[in-house]
């Protein structure tokens, strides 16, 4: 019983900082305007494995993988848009 808090709250925490990694990036892309630097077939790829790990956590119903990927989800596509916007 205590191993599956443990592994809920280990879950929680990873889902959290791999989704908050991405709001420097989201916010320098919007103050500045420019993404001459950021890849636009990575987070073409990226965006889609971030939207296959959401379906996934949907189908299995696991909280942390679901709402760590619907976040990421459209931090990446805040960045991708501004990629295809100012490219």
């Amino acid at each position: 019983m205590i191993l599956n808090f443990i592994l809920k709250y280990i879950g929680f925490l990873a889902a959290f900082c791999t989704t908050i990694a991405f709001v420097p990036q989201a916010l320098k892309v919007w103050k500045t305007r420019s993404t001459k630097d950021i890849s636009l077939y990575m987070f073409i790829i990226f965006t889609f494995g971030v939207f296959s790990w959401l379906l996934y956590g949907i189908i299995i119903s696991d909280l942390p993988i679901i709402l760590a990927n619907a976040v990421t989800l459209i931090l990446s596509l805040f960045i991708l848009v501004f990629k295809l916007k100012y490219k």
